[in-house]
């Protein structure tokens, strides 16, 4: 959650894209953490499997891979310390949802005009 405030910034949307105008170096560097998260193929996966509907919980997002449960819950891991995602435990089971500021920044970042 922090690493996404400091990488956001206070007014994510008011971001130019950047075909648009450079990306500061201060920016690229908060922004970074996020695109290095959703870099990996697995956590991009998950992403997009989570950001699809309202919220997963991980006992449904475990059985689209192969992988163990461990390697699961750590790019769940890397995808929540970006803030790309949040989660709240329920019972034996831990319910995700995709942060919508994330997706309102990454897309305005991305937008040709």
């Amino acid at each position: 959650m922090e690493l996404l405030e400091s990488a956001l910034g206070a007014d994510a949307t008011a971001r130019c894209g950047l075909a648009t105008s450079p990306v500061t170096a201060q920016e690229a560097e908060r922004i970074a953490p996020i695109f290095k998260a959703l870099g990996d193929p697995v956590r991009l996966r998950m992403a997009s499997m989570i950001a699809a509907v309202p919220e997963l919980c991980v006992c449904e997002i475990t059985p689209a891979f192969d992988l163990s449960s461990g390697t699961i819950s750590h790019h769940l891991k890397t995808l929540r310390e970006a803030g790309i995602v949040a989660c709240e435990r329920r019972g034996t089971y831990v319910h995700y949802w995709i942060r919508p500021e994330v997706l309102d920044a990454l897309s305005g970042l991305l937008a040709t005009a």
